[in-house]
């Protein structure tokens, strides 16, 4: 199945690095990269994650990764990677991209 990241996705995944990178580039970088690698790795288990507690729909999965959360939507045909937070906030149906 093929995963697909959002802009909403990637421009948290900008920002993750740039916060990360004010104390190590180096780390801000790997960081990422395995955030990457973990979202691109649902490929392979779509339904690894679990649902979001705060919505109520089955097909809205999170993957978490340290404090992080990966949040993707399962479609027939495809994953969308919908964004990318820190741990410590609840999700919002205004986060997600339609």
């Amino acid at each position: 199945m093929k995963v697909l990241w959002t802009l909403e996705a990637l421009e948290r995944l900008f920002e993750i690095e740039n916060f990360i990178a004010q104390d190590s580039p180096k780390r801000a970088r790997q960081f990422v990269g395995a955030l990457i690698e973990r979202g691109d790795s649902l490929s392979e288990n779509p339904r690894r994650g679990r649902p979001v507690p705060e919505i109520s729909n089955p097909h809205i999965r999170e993957l978490i990764i340290k404090n992080y959360r990966i949040v993707y939507r399962l479609r027939r045909d495809q994953i969308e990677i919908l964004t990318v937070f820190e741990g410590h906030r609840q999700l919002g149906i205004d986060d997600l991209e339609e």
